[in-house]
């Protein structure tokens, strides 16, 4: 790391500029002096390559996890000292594939920019990992000219405005739910029961990218409970759809201790792209056309039995308190008699799935109504609120 420019000291702390100083050092420069100018420090962590020459052996691959290893180490301490408040990446390709690696551990609402060159699909992919915000220079980075120039000043000036402040000491208490548009009225009954009783909800989109944002909130103590109502992201993780959130998926609650309600949400489906997207071996299911640019296929009742053993081996390793709750009514707008995907069978094997797995301890309640029916929502908030407020009463009794 080449840390303190030899700026004068300022009243924020200091802006960490990420990059490549072999290939980048103009560029650093640049930004450099426009944060200066607004009156903050600068911390350079060099992220090139060419800063391990002793490990110059190991292939490129290799490389780039030492270097990022190292600089995520010293980012790190920057921001736990207090030194550092907002950080700037400037990269191409490879700079903002290390970039990523380098902000993992960064709390959520900490100031993460990333100028960069890089292909779409993966700056895509950094923005589905973290909230990082993305200043793409569409032209390659070969030092500041009329356009870099451009994009390098108006990052320069967002990173220079940008200050994360730490969580306050006393919040309200903060619930992570998650949604499809095909459970939204459940998800807008649990928002307004929740709120009335003062506390906070977070709502994820169920889409992939906001199961594992939700997951990663969570593991870093964000949350005080989980309604997951919409667990349709295991379906996309078995049968290969468009919405999977990985292997990780409906875990970090348990693992922290945390209350969670859990419900087959959407099971029905899995997500796909256009109608020519789908895969070949797929062409006798019944799918529905969602959006023009979103084709859902109906889950079978082996997969939702697999969907619901796999629900309740990952609640069997749970920490804390939790409820199995399911809708014999249907799991989704869609599943409802009359409905495209209605089939009370397959939606019966997820609970059989279920309880073949489930360990005693935790509580699986049948409720004879539809998922989005206002009784369903309330069984949900009433039973998280009654765990908050037991652990809020053991807090406050020791």
């Amino acid at each position: 790391m080449a840390a303190g420019v030899g700026f004068v000291s300022s009243a924020k702390g200091a802006v960490a500029i990420v990059a490549t100083l072999d290939t980048k050092h103009d560029e650093v420069s640049f930004v450099a002096a426009i944060l200066k100018a607004q009156g903050r420090d600068v911390e350079t962590i060099d992220v090139g390559t060419s800063s391990v020459q002793s490990e110059r052996s190991a292939d490129p691959a290799s490389l780039l996890a030492t270097v990022g290893k190292r600089a995520r180490a010293t980012l790190n301490e920057l921001h736990e000292t207090g030194r550092v408040t907002s950080v700037l990446g400037i990269a191409g390709g490879k700079g903002s594939g290390v970039f990523g690696d380098v902000i993992a551990d960064l709390p959520y609402g900490f100031p993460k920019l990333l100028v960069s060159s890089a292909r779409p699909a993966l700056l895509a992919e950094l923005a589905g990992k973290t909230d990082i915000m993305l200043y793409p220079t569409i032209v390659d980075l070969f030092g500041v000219n009329g356009f870099t120039e451009r994009v390098l000043t108006n990052a320069a000036n967002a990173a220079a405005a940008m200050e994360f402040s730490p969580k306050r000491q006393e919040r309200r208490k903060i619930v992570a739910i998650t949604a499809f548009g095909v459970t939204t009225p459940a998800v807008n009954r649990c928002v307004e029961l929740l709120t009335a009783a003062d506390v906070e909800t977070i709502v994820f989109p169920a889409n992939g990218a906001g199961g594992r944002k939700m997951e990663a909130l969570i593991e870093a103590g964000e949350f005080d409970g989980v309604i997951d109502l919409t667990t349709t992201e295991l379906a996309d993780d078995l049968v290969g759809g468009t919405a999977s959130a990985g292997a990780e998926r409906l875990t970090a609650a348990g693992r922290c201790g945390i209350p969670q309600v859990v419900a087959p949400g959407a099971v029905d489906m899995v997500n796909f792209g256009v109608p020519l997207s789908l895969p070949d071996r797929f062409s006798d299911r019944k799918f529905y056309s969602h959006t023009p640019y979103t084709t859902l296929m109906r889950t079978t009742a082996e997969e939702t039995r697999e969907i619901g053993r796999r629900t309740a081996l990952k609640l069997g390793s749970a920490r804390g308190p939790a409820l199995v709750l399911w809708p014999a009514g249907g799991v989704s707008d869609y599943d409802r008699e009359g409905g495209v995907f209605f089939d009370p069978a397959a939606n019966r094997a997820w609970l059989d799935g279920l309880k073949a797995e489930l360990t005693e301890d935790i509580d699986c309640r049948e409720m004879p109504c539809h998922i989005n029916d206002p009784q369903f929502a309330e069984a949900a908030a009433t039973w998280l609120l009654r765990q908050i407020e037991t652990e809020v009463s053991k807090n406050e009794n020791v």
